[in-house]
């Protein structure tokens, strides 16, 4: 077993761009790049929604003009913070869990679970990386375009397989990273527990 890294007790306040990896070698790169990927797409996608829709109530209101374009252009930037924000919840171990018999188990038995959950989780996110790659190559085939900004509409879901391809990498690192490590990791950043120890208290 390595040694264990240290990290952060509470990890709402991280912030993404000082983030380092406890994993080794290749794999902290991984983990690093995936991280800042999440981070660029999100600030981005969230910087641009806000931008379009401020510039889209003060033309409505002011200019009496809305943009033509705001509507589809927010539909669009929805699915990219959707999927960049799976792995980003992911990677914070923020995703809605099922815990009550997780819970309830002993820690050696938690450990081997919690690594059955991410490598069947990590599969999944794979397999829907093929199936969304599969639906986004029938939409260019189709050479359908958005009405009002004229660009194919396979260009606004080519994130949705990026983004499950995201997460299915998170959560094989997350499995890696349980292996490794003694205690049990939700993900590469969060340890399994309770800022609150009476939260835990059955």
């Amino acid at each position: 077993m390595m040694a264990e890294v240290q990290v952060p007790a509470a990890d709402d306040d991280i912030d993404d761009s000082k983030y380092v990896s406890g994993l080794p070698g290749i794999l902290g790169i991984i983990d690093v790049g995936i991280a800042r990927i999440e981070a660029v797409l999100l600030a981005i996608g969230v910087l641009l929604m806000a931008f379009n829709t401020i510039a889209n109530v003060v033309g409505r209101y002011v200019f009496g003009n809305s943009l033509y374009f705001s509507e589809e252009l927010n539909q669009a930037l929805i699915i990219l913070i959707t999927f960049a924000g799976i792995s980003y919840a992911a990677r914070h171990g923020r995703h809605i869990r099922m815990s009550a018999i997780f819970d309830a188990t002993s820690p050696a038995i938690r450990k081997p679970l919690m690594i059955l959950i991410a490598v069947v989780t990590a599969a999944a996110m794979f397999l829907l990386t093929w199936y969304s790659v599969e639906y986004v190559m029938s939409q260019a085939g189709r050479g359908r375009l958005l009405p009002a900004m004229q660009i194919p509409v396979w260009w606004i879901i080519v994130w949705a397989p990026l983004g499950f391809f995201l997460t299915g990498l998170q959560y094989s690192l997350t499995a890696i990273k349980n292996v490794l490590h003694e205690n049990i990791w939700l993900s590469t950043s969060t340890m399994e527990g309770y800022d609150d120890p009476r939260e835990e208290e059955v």
